[in-house]
């Protein structure tokens, strides 16, 4: 399982743009990991999947609200990233109004969260292989921070606790 001082594991994420720009056109967009976080602090976090309760009421909403101030104590991206596909998390993103405060980012085969081992196995609930809820701040595709849940609770990830991390990390 990843862990505090390790470097993130390679991978491509997807992300649902909705306007063509800076060499990204319109759709679903694969980024390399290790290239995406490059010289970047970023604030993940990651959930068990689009549309869920707590991940939808909770979680995602905390880190919209607290962008600006994520943001203005030095991180330079926020992600959310799930086990679901680049339409579903961009249609999710829209819904939450997430534009240009956390990139909603699709693992759709779950590599990158095999990868990571935070896998959370939900196939006896009918929804396969997912994430585990976590959070970590990420310097340079470095862990700095990691913050995974206990099953079933949302205690450690959110984004009050990040902030403080960040501010810590200061």
């Amino acid at each position: 399982m990843l862990k505090i001082g390790d470097r993130l594991p390679a991978g491509t994420l997807q992300e649902y743009i909705e306007v063509e720009g800076e060499g990204c056109s319109v759709g679903p967009n694969s980024f390399d990991v290790h290239q995406a976080t490059a010289g970047k602090k970023i604030a993940i976090f990651a959930l068990p999947g689009a549309y869920t309760p707590t991940c939808s009421a909770k979680h995602v909403p905390g880190y919209v609200d607290r962008a600006d101030a994520l943001k203005a104590a030095g991180v330079d991206e926020i992600w959310c990233v799930s086990v679901n596909d680049a339409f579903v998390m961009g249609a999710w993103g829209r819904e939450l109004k997430t534009a240009g405060k956390v990139r909603m980012m699709a693992d759709g085969s779950a590599a990158f969260t095999r990868a990571t081992g935070l896998t959370l196995d939900l196939t006896a609930a009918g929804l396969g292989l997912r994430s585990n809820r976590y959070s970590m701040l990420v310097d340079d595709g470095v862990v700095k921070t990691l913050n995974v849940e206990a099953p079933g609770k949302f205690e450690v990830s959110d984004a009050d606790t990040m902030l403080a991390q960040v501010k810590a990390a200061s």
